[in-house]
């Protein structure tokens, strides 16, 4: 146990003043003098009714509680910001660093020792761990867990991935409008997060391989029992974690953060974990760069066969022993020595873990595929590198060259990609601009550039498409995204002209503009930056502070001082 003074005995044994308010406040909510010299453990409390995935964390909480008064702390419930993916415009991204501002100003600023942090949707355990990483006072992830399956005519439906496929089938003239309803009202049948391999399940699985969250919370459904039980013990360790004085950067090492990447590239994960894998990272005073994602991925051998890059979906991999189970069968590839929130480390929590259903986790012997879910591209198109979800992939595109059909902002796309006349065809490559940090802004989930009407009628349902903005991980099909540096800052990726002939190829890891260097000096020399599109408030600190993909997409402010410094030498 550390002899270190804990930061509430610092607020309720002071004798003066302050000391006197702190515990008459705090007794007239009903918590007696026994209770406020316990530890006392922050519970950041992410419900929202804005947040469908978080509809179900009021009950958590209070099985979190539990736990915490059982170790002998005293739990103090705490709300901040809640993002919730499906309904925030432009894109949940542009809050994602509030989110991480608000949740570590509140850690920082309140009398508590220890927290539990609550969350399940997309950008919301990426900015808690960015927080916990800055604020570094004893920190336990809880991730609300994954829906159950969707079923509709005897047929498994995940969120989001079959959202895009009946949306795309009714737009082909395949389902009609009732049809349509009737898969709306069967995929999400549940409390929880999408229960494919997206960004959510791809995060909860990285805290698991961060260390951060318990081993087994990350696949339990929403609604199971066990996701209860793993709610109070949670609280039960947050106590134990303050008496061991066990901190974020001593468990967020270098050496598991590649444990985490290897888990997502064994998962199919999804190509939004990186940016927010190196956001963490330099919050803890790291660089990371693209290219250890890729060293990573070539040796990592895909093993989960789980959708959109797989068969099965989070129920089934709960059931074949999740991500404990996974990191079991990945075991000589990761960081044994890393230290984890159970006070063990990972190889003496792997210790009696076992695989239960190879359909779902393949050997490592015998994998699905010989490395990774993610290669990381880059080329005159990309030079600060762009990725793809290569698992996800049609076969015929991991080699492909094309004309491109380049639409310059979102509402360019929405407004042409239906003509009839538009001059494309399926080997075409489709081009979207401007849907970068800052350009867009907010970098929006929409790579997943629509295929066009008339090729849909003509049964093309993949083509390759290019853009600097993000996907849901959810997502499926040939699509490079994340394009940096951005169209908006003047990247080369903004010159593309239609008609330009450009080459994909993964193997090579290759993204390359097929137009002479000379000939892009022409167009650069007339490109005019786009106007800003915010004059005021956090949007105005947005686009003047935001770095680019490759760095993470926090605020330059935000970085330790010594990554800062760094950051500025290199401009």
């Amino acid at each position: 146990m550390s002899n270190e003074t804990r930061k509430s005995e610092k607020y309720f044994a002071d004798q003066t003043l302050w000391g006197f308010v702190h515990r008459s406040f705090t007794k007239s909510m009903g918590y007696t003098e026994d209770d406020i010299k316990k530890p006392i453990i922050g519970i950041c409390n992410t419900f929202s009714e804005l947040n469908k995935c978080h509809s179900h964390f009021n009950e958590l909480v209070e099985h979190v509680k539990r736990g915490v008064w059982q170790a002998g702390g005293t739990p103090m419930e705490f709300p901040t910001i809640s993002l919730g993916e499906p309904y925030i415009k432009p894109t949940s991204m542009l809050l994602r660093n509030l989110m991480a501002m608000d949740t570590e100003e509140m850690m920082k600023a309140h009398p508590i020792d220890g927290v539990v942090l609550l969350g399940g949707c997309d950008k919301t355990v990426p900015a808690q761990l960015m927080a916990a990483a800055s604020a570094n006072i004893p920190s336990i992830i809880l991730t609300g867990g994954p829906m159950l399956n969707g079923r509709l005519g005897g047929e498994s439906l995940g969120a989001c991935t079959d959202c895009y496929r009946f949306t795309l089938e009714h737009k082909a003239g395949n389902l009609d409008d009732a049809q349509l309803a009737e898969a709306e009202n069967a995929i999400c049948r549940s409390d929880g997060h999408c229960m494919v391999m997206g960004t959510a399940s791809t995060m909860a699985s990285i805290a698991e391989g961060l260390g951060m969250a318990l081993p087994g919370c990350a696949a339990i459904p929403a609604v199971d029992s066990r996701r209860r039980h793993m709610s109070q013990m949670t609280g039960n360790r947050i106590v134990q974690l303050v008496k061991e004085n066990l901190k974020p950067k001593d468990i967020m090492t270098r050496e598991a953060i590649e444990n985490a990447i290897t888990v997502t590239m064994a998962s199919g994960g999804s190509t939004n974990s990186i940016i927010h894998m190196v956001a963490i990272a330099q919050r803890l005073g790291m660089r990371l760069p693209l290219e250890t994602f890729d060293e990573i991925s070539k040796k990592t051998p895909f093993l989960l066969n789980l959708r959109p890059s797989g068969q099965y979906q989070m129920e089934e991999y709960f059931e074949a022993g999740g991500v404990p189970s996974l990191m079991k069968e990945l075991e000589p590839l990761l960081h044994g020595e890393c230290m984890t929130v159970t006070g063990e480390t990972v190889k003496e929590n792997l210790m009696n873990v076992r695989v239960l259903d190879r359909k779902v986790i393949f050997p490592l012997a015998e994998p699905i595929e010989p490395d990774g879910g993610i290669a990381v591209l880059k080329g005159n198109l990309s030079p600060g590198g762009s990725l793809i979800k290569k698992t996800a992939v049609s076969k015929k595109y991991f080699q492909h060259k094309g004309k491109a059909v380049v639409f310059d902002s979102l509402e360019d796309m929405k407004k042409r990609i239906d003509d009839p006349n538009l001059d494309v065809d399926e080997n075409s490559v489709l081009v979207l601009k401007n849907l970068g940090p800052k350009g867009a802004p907010g970098m929006p989930e929409e790579g997943q550039i629509p295929i066009p009407q008339k090729l849909l009628e003509k049964g093309v349902r993949d083509m390759v498409r290019i853009s600097d903005g993000r996907i849901s991980g959810t997502s499926y099909g040939t699509l490079v995204v994340h394009i940096s540096p951005e169209s908006a800052v003047g990247g080369p990726f903004g010159l593309i002209e239609n008609g330009d002939e450009i080459k994909l190829d993964i193997h090579d890891r290759l993204l390359q503009l097929l137009v002479d260097e000379e000939e892009l000096e022409k167009r650069k020399s007339k490109w005019v930056q786009p106007e800003p599109f915010y004059d005021r408030g956090y949007g105005l600190l947005f686009e003047n502070t935001v770095l680019q993909a490759e760095l993470g997409c926090d605020f330059d402010f935000l970085l330790p001082k010594e990554l800062r410094d760094e950051l500025k030498s290199n401009i």
